[in-house]
């Protein structure tokens, strides 16, 4: 695959503006790349390197979103061993063809979030209240082993609407919104430097792209995680909602109408 990378001032300003505006809401509940992705596809390169060069800037807002969460004690101790299996879940997801045609993988992924969204928003208290987590049931461990894997390897090979359903996985298991975030943000790095590392080796990032989004993709993590650490349940429950439901609008317009 060859590329030139395109370095005016009007490409620069959407990388950097996208990265900003894209990691501050993915800081606090996921889909930044909602606002990422389109970016980098106006610069016109291979599918490829736009996915790597994509996870190279979102690891690093990533890493910032995950240091600030952990400072703040918003990350329960369960979170880091399944941080393992969710970075070997990338890693398998990168590297492995769809094992469904694209169209219905979409269709899935529409309406698990639509039941997402529907339980969130009926459950209205959900999320509220901070719980302390000494233990974990075996029912807990079990699904939270398999959640940390699967979503893993789904957010590896295609991404949309992880950061949704890792969060929507801790409020299942009982956590508050703002915890739930954080263990989320915990899983969805080591996913993101699992994928970025796997799509380094097959020599697809565009490192010039990346690194001018890096930057602001860093302050864009730390505005936004601190905003969602500061407001609680009653700035991330809307927002959750809110991109859940631009997630779904998306994946149905790309089904329909594309």
């Amino acid at each position: 695959m060859e590329y030139t990378p395109v370095f005016d001032l009007f490409h620069i300003a959407i990388l950097v503006g996208s990265g900003f505006l894209g990691a501050f809401i993915d800081s606090a509940v996921g889909g930044g790349g909602l606002i990422t992705v389109p970016a980098l596809m106006t610069m016109g390169m291979p599918i490829p390197m736009l996915l790597g060069t994509n996870k190279f800037a979102a690891s690093c807002g990533a890493i910032t979103s995950f240091l600030s969460f952990w400072r703040a004690g918003s990350i329960d101790k369960s979170a880091f061993p399944l941080m393992i299996l969710s970075f070997l879940g990338s890693m398998a997801g990168v590297g492995c063809v769809y094992l469904l045609p694209e169209k219905i993988l979409k269709s899935i992924i529409v309406f698990a979030l639509v039941c997402v969204a529907i339980y969130t928003f009926f459950r209205k208290d959900w999320g509220d209240r901070k719980l302390v987590k000494t233990s974990l049931s075996m029912k807990a461990i079990i699904g939270a082993i398999f959640m940390a894997l699967a979503l893993g390897f789904y957010d590896g090979f295609f991404g949309p609407g992880t950061g949704s359903f890792l969060i929507f996985g801790f409020l299942f298991l009982g956590f508050d919104f703002v915890t739930a975030a954080g263990n989320a943000k915990a899983l969805n790095f080591a996913s993101n430097i699992a994928g970025f590392l796997t799509f380094c080796l097959g020599g697809s990032v565009i490192w010039g792209y990346g690194l001018l989004m890096a930057p602001a993709m860093i302050l864009g993590a730390f505005c936004g995680s601190r905003l969602a650490i500061k407001k609680g349940a009653a700035y991330v429950r809307p927002l959750f909602l809110i991109v859940t439901t631009i997630l779904i609008g998306k994946q149905v317009w790309e089904i329909f109408v594309k």
